[in-house]
Protein backbone atom coordinates (compact mmCIF):
# COMPACT_ATOMS: atom_id res chain seq x y z
CA UNK A 1 0.00 0.00 0.00
CA UNK A 2 1.03 3.36 -0.28
CA UNK A 3 0.14 4.08 2.98
CA UNK A 4 2.72 1.44 4.78
CA UNK A 5 5.14 3.43 7.25
CA UNK A 6 3.40 6.67 6.51
CA UNK A 7 1.56 6.95 10.09
CA UNK A 8 1.55 10.46 11.89
CA UNK A 9 2.60 11.97 8.54
CA UNK A 10 0.78 14.79 6.77
CA UNK A 11 -1.39 12.98 3.89
CA UNK A 12 -4.19 15.32 2.94
CA UNK A 13 -5.16 18.69 3.87
CA UNK A 14 -5.95 20.19 7.66
CA UNK A 15 -9.43 20.08 6.95
CA UNK A 16 -10.00 16.31 6.12
CA UNK A 17 -10.58 13.45 9.25
CA UNK A 18 -11.79 10.24 7.65
CA UNK A 19 -13.58 7.75 9.72
CA UNK A 20 -14.42 3.87 10.25
CA UNK A 21 -17.44 3.34 12.38
CA UNK A 22 -18.53 -0.22 12.59
CA UNK A 23 -20.71 1.06 15.95
CA UNK A 24 -22.83 3.81 13.35
CA UNK A 25 -26.33 3.44 14.37
CA UNK A 26 -28.64 2.39 11.17
CA UNK A 27 -24.71 1.86 9.32
CA UNK A 28 -25.18 -0.05 6.70
CA UNK A 29 -21.84 -2.25 7.51
CA UNK A 30 -22.31 -1.58 11.81
CA UNK A 31 -22.01 -5.04 13.85
CA UNK A 32 -20.37 -5.30 17.05
CA UNK A 33 -17.89 -8.01 16.15
CA UNK A 34 -15.36 -8.11 13.29
CA UNK A 35 -14.99 -11.30 11.23
CA UNK A 36 -12.39 -12.59 13.82
CA UNK A 37 -14.76 -11.72 16.91
CA UNK A 38 -12.81 -9.03 18.28
CA UNK A 39 -14.95 -6.04 19.25
CA UNK A 40 -15.45 -3.46 16.62
CA UNK A 41 -14.55 0.36 17.38
CA UNK A 42 -14.97 3.22 15.86
CA UNK A 43 -11.37 4.34 13.65
CA UNK A 44 -9.75 7.56 13.15
CA UNK A 45 -8.07 7.12 10.04
CA UNK A 46 -6.76 10.82 9.14
CA UNK A 47 -6.99 13.20 11.72
CA UNK A 48 -7.26 16.50 10.65
CA UNK A 49 -4.60 15.97 7.40
CA UNK A 50 -2.65 13.02 9.31
CA UNK A 51 -2.95 9.53 8.59
CA UNK A 52 -3.64 8.34 12.20
CA UNK A 53 -4.13 4.61 11.44
CA UNK A 54 -5.12 2.43 9.64
CA UNK A 55 -7.57 -0.67 9.43
CA UNK A 56 -6.11 -3.84 10.71
CA UNK A 57 -6.92 -7.49 11.39
CA UNK A 58 -4.92 -9.66 13.53
CA UNK A 59 -2.63 -10.99 10.69
CA UNK A 60 -1.95 -7.56 9.35
CA UNK A 61 -1.64 -6.31 12.73
CA UNK A 62 1.16 -8.47 13.69
CA UNK A 63 3.07 -7.43 10.28
CA UNK A 64 2.84 -3.75 10.98
CA UNK A 65 4.13 -4.54 14.75
CA UNK A 66 0.67 -2.67 15.45
CA UNK A 67 -2.55 -3.53 17.53
CA UNK A 68 -5.97 -4.78 14.84
CA UNK A 69 -8.41 -2.32 15.22
CA UNK A 70 -11.32 -4.89 14.80
CA UNK A 71 -11.46 -4.92 10.88
CA UNK A 72 -11.73 -8.41 9.92
CA UNK A 73 -13.98 -9.15 6.94
CA UNK A 74 -15.31 -12.85 6.32
CA UNK A 75 -16.13 -13.39 2.65
CA UNK A 76 -18.38 -16.28 1.36
CA UNK A 77 -15.06 -18.75 1.20
CA UNK A 78 -14.51 -18.01 5.13
CA UNK A 79 -10.68 -16.36 4.22
CA UNK A 80 -10.13 -13.38 6.32
CA UNK A 81 -9.72 -10.17 4.53
CA UNK A 82 -9.35 -6.58 6.21
CA UNK A 83 -12.44 -4.05 4.89
CA UNK A 84 -14.42 -1.12 6.06
CA UNK A 85 -17.76 -0.55 7.76
CA UNK A 86 -19.56 2.48 7.51
CA UNK A 87 -16.37 4.86 5.76
CA UNK A 88 -16.79 8.34 5.64
CA UNK A 89 -15.01 12.09 4.98
CA UNK A 90 -16.61 14.01 8.23
CA UNK A 91 -18.55 17.07 6.84
CA UNK A 92 -17.25 20.58 6.70
CA UNK A 93 -18.77 23.85 7.20
CA UNK A 94 -19.51 24.86 3.75
CA UNK A 95 -22.87 24.24 1.10
CA UNK A 96 -23.12 21.82 -2.25
CA UNK A 97 -24.18 25.69 -3.04
CA UNK A 98 -21.17 27.24 -1.83
CA UNK A 99 -18.68 25.36 -3.28
CA UNK A 100 -20.06 25.19 -6.87
CA UNK A 101 -20.38 29.30 -6.76
CA UNK A 102 -16.74 28.80 -5.57
CA UNK A 103 -15.55 27.28 -8.79
CA UNK A 104 -15.04 29.67 -11.83
CA UNK A 105 -14.84 26.40 -14.32
CA UNK A 106 -14.89 22.42 -12.77
CA UNK A 107 -16.68 19.39 -12.87
CA UNK A 108 -19.33 18.74 -10.19
CA UNK A 109 -18.90 14.94 -10.31
CA UNK A 110 -22.43 13.29 -9.47
CA UNK A 111 -21.45 9.42 -10.10
CA UNK A 112 -18.58 7.28 -9.99
CA UNK A 113 -18.15 4.57 -12.50
CA UNK A 114 -16.55 1.52 -11.62
CA UNK A 115 -13.04 0.93 -9.58
CA UNK A 116 -9.68 1.84 -10.83
CA UNK A 117 -7.59 2.06 -8.00
CA UNK A 118 -3.97 1.03 -7.51
CA UNK A 119 -3.49 0.36 -3.46
CA UNK A 120 0.29 0.17 -4.16
CA UNK A 121 0.57 3.63 -5.73
CA UNK A 122 -2.57 5.69 -5.53
CA UNK A 123 -3.48 6.17 -9.06
CA UNK A 124 -7.03 5.95 -9.53
CA UNK A 125 -8.89 6.12 -12.86
CA UNK A 126 -12.59 6.28 -12.88
CA UNK A 127 -15.36 6.66 -15.16
CA UNK A 128 -17.40 10.10 -13.94
CA UNK A 129 -20.92 11.08 -14.66
CA UNK A 130 -22.15 14.82 -13.64
CA UNK A 131 -22.34 18.86 -14.49
CA UNK A 132 -19.54 21.13 -16.14
CA UNK A 133 -18.94 24.31 -14.28
CA UNK A 134 -18.99 27.86 -15.71
CA UNK A 135 -18.64 30.83 -13.40
CA UNK A 136 -20.10 29.52 -10.74
CA UNK A 137 -23.13 27.72 -12.37
CA UNK A 138 -23.84 24.28 -13.55
CA UNK A 139 -23.79 24.66 -17.18
CA UNK A 140 -24.47 21.30 -18.82
CA UNK A 141 -24.48 17.63 -18.07
CA UNK A 142 -21.80 14.92 -19.20
CA UNK A 143 -21.39 11.82 -19.42
CA UNK A 144 -18.58 9.04 -20.48
CA UNK A 145 -15.53 10.85 -18.75
CA UNK A 146 -13.14 10.09 -17.17
CA UNK A 147 -11.11 10.97 -14.18
CA UNK A 148 -7.80 10.51 -13.24
CA UNK A 149 -5.27 11.43 -10.75
CA UNK A 150 -3.36 10.07 -7.62
CA UNK A 151 -5.04 10.00 -3.76
CA UNK A 152 -2.24 10.90 -2.34
CA UNK A 153 -2.53 14.65 -3.85
CA UNK A 154 -6.32 14.35 -4.63
CA UNK A 155 -6.44 14.14 -0.86
CA UNK A 156 -3.65 17.34 -0.14
CA UNK A 157 -5.92 19.13 -2.63
CA UNK A 158 -9.06 19.47 -0.59
CA UNK A 159 -10.49 23.10 -0.58
CA UNK A 160 -13.86 23.02 0.39
CA UNK A 161 -15.88 20.37 2.68
CA UNK A 162 -19.70 20.44 2.25
CA UNK A 163 -22.26 19.85 5.14
CA UNK A 164 -24.38 17.96 3.33
CA UNK A 165 -22.76 14.31 4.47
CA UNK A 166 -25.27 11.01 3.58
CA UNK A 167 -24.67 7.78 4.63
CA UNK A 168 -26.55 5.70 2.14
CA UNK A 169 -24.03 3.14 1.57
CA UNK A 170 -21.09 1.82 3.85
CA UNK A 171 -18.46 4.23 2.21
CA UNK A 172 -19.83 8.18 1.65
CA UNK A 173 -18.37 11.78 1.58
CA UNK A 174 -19.93 15.15 1.42
CA UNK A 175 -19.49 17.29 -1.43
CA UNK A 176 -15.26 18.16 -2.09
CA UNK A 177 -13.62 21.18 -3.99
CA UNK A 178 -10.71 19.30 -5.03
CA UNK A 179 -7.91 21.92 -6.80
CA UNK A 180 -6.86 19.87 -9.51
CA UNK A 181 -7.37 16.84 -11.14
CA UNK A 182 -7.17 15.18 -15.07
CA UNK A 183 -9.99 15.02 -16.83
CA UNK A 184 -10.68 13.21 -19.78
CA UNK A 185 -13.70 12.73 -22.20
CA UNK A 186 -15.36 14.33 -25.36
Amino acid sequence: SFLVGRRGTVLAAPSVTIVDDPLLRGGLGSRPFDGEGLPSRRTVLVDQGVLASYLLDTYSARKLGLEATGHAAREGGGGVTVGFTNLYLEPGPHTPDEIIRSVERGLYVTELIGFGVNFVTGDYSRGAVGHWIEGGELAHPVEEITIAGNLDRMLRDVEMIGCDLQLRDQSAAPTLRIARMTVGGQ
